[in-house]
């Protein structure tokens, strides 16, 4: 199987810590262009099962004309937040051996300038994931309260100029609609009184509109405590996230499981008693100096990883 345009992060990172059983069923919750489910893939028996899921058109179309022939592979078009009842009728629920969420951009989603995920090449403002639903970003900023639009620079893209952000915006807007990628990076970068050197002044606005408009973090908060009923007894769990935002939901999630039922601290119980869900493995994976040389885009990248406990299942 042959990944198109696309360097997956932390691939061997990623394998080891699923610790693949042969026979095993294991879930790629982001297929993106299938770079971790070519790794897993390589490892698997042919009574093994992978299950790959994307809500981008795209990555469906790109996953059925690389695995059509595939009999160990189940293409899903769903949401990763869609997991349970994307595979209801599988009956794997408590029997998956590893799940991988990636939750980054692909490089074919960034490069191609007709998804309005990147301002490098102009193209329309779209934004979307699943261009089957949702509004596309244009439509979006041509409605939002001013207010309403510097909450999400604020608060999803960490910007500290979101005020003057988004009141450039509606100015902006009340002359001509704003359309192309282009055009609305050059909004931010007018409005914005002071450049960071190492990076674009529309980055975190171009970051808070996709993370909003697609839902990132619900979706993120939905699905990882269905990736836990999902796991079989011994099933590892792996998160790749890319940005703070992303990441604190992970670990916070991650440390509130593996410490198991919510007792008030001072509560006089055995911690034989706590049943955590997860165990977690290892401190967080970053990408070594040669793969952040090879794929500048790994440079963010954070692995965290747990396992499920044998508790739910005695």
């Amino acid at each position: 199987m042959v990944t198109q345009r696309h360097n997956p992060v932390l691939t061997s990172e990623v394998v080891k810590a699923l610790n693949i059983e042969p026979n095993g069923i294991f879930i790629d919750a982001t297929f993106g262009r299938g770079g971790h489910s070519s790794a897993i893939l390589d490892l698997l028996a042919d009574r093994g099962r992978l299950i790959v899921i994307d809500q981008d058109p795209d990555a469906v179309a790109a996953a059925r004309s690389l695995l059509v022939r595939d009999c160990r592979v189940i293409i899903l078009h769903h949401r990763f937040s869609d997991l349970k009842r994307a595979t209801e009728s599988l009956s794997i629920t408590g029997k998956v051996n590893g799940i991988v969420f990636d939750l980054g951009m692909s490089s074919p989603q960034l490069d191609d300038a007709t998804r309005g995920f990147s301002f490098r090449d102009d193209g329309p403002l779209d934004m979307r994931m699943d261009t089957r639903t949702g509004v596309p970003a244009n439509e979006w900023l041509e409605t939002v309260d001013v207010k309403e639009l510097e909450r999400v620079i604020r608060n999803l893209g960490e910007e500290r100029y979101a005020r003057r952000i988004a009141f450039a915006i509606a100015a902006a807007r009340q002359q001509q609609p704003i359309q192309r990628t282009r055009q609305l990076a050059a909004i931010i970068e007018q409005a914005i009184p002071k450049r960071d050197p190492h990076k674009h002044p529309a980055t975190r606005t171009f970051q808070a509109i996709r993370i909003f408009l697609n839902q990132e973090l619900e979706q993120l908060r939905d699905a990882l405590p269905q990736s836990v009923e999902m796991l079989a007894a011994g099933g590892r769990l792996v998160v790749i996230s890319f940005h703070s935002l992303e990441d604190r939901i992970v670990k916070r999630f991650l440390r509130r499981e593996s410490k198991g039922d919510p007792y008030p601290p001072d509560f006089p119980i055995p911690a034989s008693r706590l049943t955590p869900r997860l165990r977690l493995i290892g401190r967080p994976i970053r990408p070594g100096q040669q793969e952040v040389t090879q794929n500048p885009r790994a440079r963010s990248a954070v692995m965290r990883v747990a396992e499920r406990t044998e508790v739910a299942y005695a």
